[in-house]
């Protein structure tokens, strides 16, 4: 399965509406059967109320923060909530134009996101799309309804990486919230200064949950190419020099110093943080995201 769905990452088949649709349809369907097929995108669980611990009760319901309190047991019985609401939005800055393997990150995020849109759809969820650079926001407003995944994956396949990140009032569209809902960001991070980070901040509210997928080639984590090279960024034009070899210890560092500052900063402001390397299959990425979620609302 793995090696059929990696064929198919090929940008003549993910630039067509049907060859995406293909795609994140073999994706979920093959993740989804046998012991997979109970995974669930949306918050999950909504509390209901507590009981009385009893023997052959699920130790992993125990809440041990009641515990604490009375030094009784307690199983937190939850609800399933079924009103969620999926927004999607894809960071279409000219960064996420970088590619390896002939996939770029925008491509690969595409896959995950049209993925995640199916399963979204199959659970009856609402869902939604928001495309963002600096040169325009494109909409998908939220909704279940017969025509919602083609409208959506239309948008997703016109989206193109130009320019930088987007910032501003525009953005304020993307903050206006329905209820219960999970918004899940595809983004590199790359900004300039720190207006994703507080792009983020805005998002998260005490009613929400927010997801953040940050996708990275391999070759940007680790600067495997050994050599003298000319690099350009993607969104200034900027070009400059580089002896890889001298400077990969030095480069790796910043590197990781940056992620570690990222999650740590994500986890403080209670927003779910995955990195992804697009050497993962897309299948793994998605399976693994969705088990963390499922031990996550036990």
């Amino acid at each position: 399965m793995k090696q059929q769905i990696n064929d198919l990452l090929k940008p003549e088949l993910l630039n067509t509406v049907n060859g995406l649709e293909l795609v994140a349809r073999i994706v979920v369907e093959g993740f989804m059967s046998g012991s997979n097929r109970s995974q669930s995108i949306g918050v999950g669980y909504e509390f209901s109320q507590y009981r009385s611990y009893e023997p052959g009760d699920d130790l992993r319901l125990l809440d041990w923060k009641m515990y604490a309190r009375s030094e009784r047991y307690y199983i937190k019985q939850s609800e399933i909530e079924t009103n969620i609401t999926v927004k999607f939005i894809l960071d279409a800055s000219r960064s996420m134009d970088y590619k390896e393997n002939g996939v770029s990150k925008l491509q690969y995020s595409k896959v995950l996101i049209a993925a995640l849109a199916y399963l979204a759809r199959k659970q009856s969820d609402t869902f939604g799309l928001y495309v963002v650079n600096d040169q325009r926001i494109s909409m998908i407003e939220p909704r279940f309804e017969q025509q919602q995944f083609m409208r959506f994956l239309n948008e997703l396949i016109a989206a193109k990486g130009e320019g930088a990140w987007g910032k501003g009032k525009d953005l304020e569209a993307l903050q206006r919230y329905v209820g219960k809902e999970i918004i899940i960001f595809f983004t590199d991070l790359y900004d300039n200064g720190k207006d994703i980070q507080e792009f983020v901040s805005r998002l998260k509210t005490s009613r929400n949950e927010v997801v953040v997928f940050h996708v990275m080639g391999n070759d940007e984590l680790n600067l495997e190419t050994e050599g003298v090279f000319t690099f350009e960024d993607l969104e200034t034009g900027e070009r400059r020099k580089v002896d890889t070899i001298a400077q990969q210890k030095a480069y790796t560092k910043r590197v990781n110093d940056w992620l570690q500052q990222s999650r740590s900063w994500m986890l403080e402001k209670q927003i779910d943080y995955h990195l992804v390397r697009m050497s993962h299959t897309v299948e793994s990425v998605l399976v693994y995201f969705l088990n963390s979620r499922k031990r996550l609302f036990r």
